[in-house]
């Protein structure tokens, strides 16, 4: 066995091995997290939240691949009676940390207070803006790696039992 946690054929035999619990609790994932970011940032248009800056092009794809790997990564903590849970704390934090980081990228950068109160309106139009698209990049590659080294867990060989 591999020392790395992760692999790619793992994880495409841990979704091959899913069952409609995992998948339903996926899809629930999935459009929580695009609530719970498109909403507060305007993404998803909303009568409480507006924005100062229009949603720019790739705001869209960038809340879509977000939304469907936050969806996976939570479906690997769905365990079926037979399994054991994924330990991979790494992969964990990944997963949180490419989720917030994908609110900073697809949010209004002018609404942003902490970026408004640091660098001002023409600071965050100048400077915070063009690194929005980086941050929606670094944002869906973390939530990728958690859910490659998840899902690689769950379909790690198991150790034999004690005769």
């Amino acid at each position: 066995m591999s020392s790395s946690p992760r692999s790619w054929r793992r994880a495409g035999e841990a979704l091959g091995a899913w069952r409609a619990r995992q998948w339903m609790v996926m899809g629930a994932g999935a459009l929580a997290t695009a609530v719970m970011v498109g909403v507060p940032t305007a993404v998803v248009p909303s009568p409480v939240f507006g924005r100062s800056v229009p949603v720019q092009w790739w705001n869209y794809p960038a809340l879509v691949v977000t939304a469907l790997l936050a969806g996976i990564v939570l479906s690997t903590y769905v365990q079926q009676p037979s399994e054991a849970a994924p330990t991979d704390r790494e992969g964990s934090r990944l997963g949180a940390v490419g989720g917030v980081l994908s609110f900073l990228a697809v949010g209004c950068p002018v609404c942003n207070k902490l970026v408004l109160v640091l660098l001002g309106a023409s600071g965050a139009m100048s400077y915070w803006a063009p690194l929005q698209p980086l941050l929606a990049v670094l944002s869906v590659g973390l939530l990728a790696e958690a859910a490659l080294r998840r899902l690689s867990l769950q379909k790690q060989c198991p150790l034999p039992a004690a005769a």
